[in-house]
């Protein structure tokens, strides 16, 4: 069986430059791929089908059979795949699952099937399934733009440790789109942030100062209490925390593991849902 990761990422920056006439909005965005992970395996089949180990994982509402079939329709194949799915990221978290794992069906797919497509139109695929997606082919560190399928490999951020919190709050169907609805003219920003952020990893240090995420100004009164848990992971010892994405979770960035390790312990003491991972570079091999 071949198997393909899929890790989780956060955004360092994420700011909305505006909408556009399509009914998307442009971004400017740094994405950093963390070793959190989901797992895919693919063997042929006479179909496509699609299994998980999470019972809540429904393949349906995911672009893994989506992927799938995009591909085998532009290869031309009559083969089928079975595609197993070994879930860790968590669902509707803001971390990007969903999308990584439709680029992982993408190279999957690609070496099992014939004939063999070229970097630039699997690209040109992802884009098609999602504005997430090409940042997955890339992995590492990277700048988005456009609606997000704009994608320019970074420096590396330097190794960081990462604490997750998620919040234990209901799925919202089509969060993101609405967080966008709720975005103001005065939360557009002119990617000033982002652009500061590029330069100091071209430097090599990154200051959490800079860490931005322009839903932050919408999403505490989007999640019901979504502050509680910030101000929670605040006290338990999160030297600072920010929204992953389009949220819910919360992450800590941190430098030293030690501090990392006891941050991540303080919140599994509270029973609270966390993950200890930590910053993935362009050349990590998963």
């Amino acid at each position: 069986m071949l198997t393909v990761k899929a890790p989780a990422k956060i955004n360092l920056t994420l700011e909305v430059l505006g909408e556009r006439p399509d009914g998307f909005h442009n971004i400017r965005s740094v994405i950093q791929a963390i070793d959190l992970c989901d797992s895919l395996g693919f063997s042929l089949s006479d179909k496509i089908e699609v299994s998980s180990d999470n019972p809540d994982f429904i393949a349906g509402k995911s672009l893994v059979a989506r992927t799938a079939d995009l591909l085998q329709q532009v290869k031309g194949c009559s083969q089928g795949a079975r595609i197993e799915v070994e879930k860790r990221i968590p669902l509707s978290s803001g971390l990007g699952g969903d999308s990584s794992a439709a680029a992982a069906v993408l190279l999957g797919l690609n070496e099992l099937w014939p004939p063999e497509l070229k970097p630039a139109k699997l690209l040109e695929l992802a884009t098609r399934l999602g504005s997430d997606v090409a940042f997955f082919l890339y992995g590492g560190t990277a700048l988005a733009e456009g609606r997000g399928e704009k994608i320019a490999p970074l420096p590396s951020l330097p190794h960081r440790w990462v604490v997750l919190l998620v919040p234990p709050l209901p799925d919202v169907e089509g969060k993101t789109k609405q967080l966008y609805d709720r975005l103001k003219p005065s939360h557009y920003s002119d990617g000033e942030v982002t652009d500061s952020m590029v330069v100091e990893l071209t430097r090599g240090a990154v200051s959490p100062s800079l860490l931005f995420n322009t839903f932050e100004n919408v999403a505490y009164n989007f999640f019901p209490k979504l502050k509680v848990y910030k101000e929670h992971f605040l006290k338990v010892g999160a030297p600072h925390v920010h929204l992953a994405g389009s949220g819910p979770t919360l992450f800590a960035m941190m430098e030293d593991k030690a501090k990392a390790e006891d941050l991540y312990q303080r919140c599994k003491d509270q029973g609270l849902e966390c993950y200890l991972t930590a910053t993935l570079s362009s050349l990590d091999r998963l």
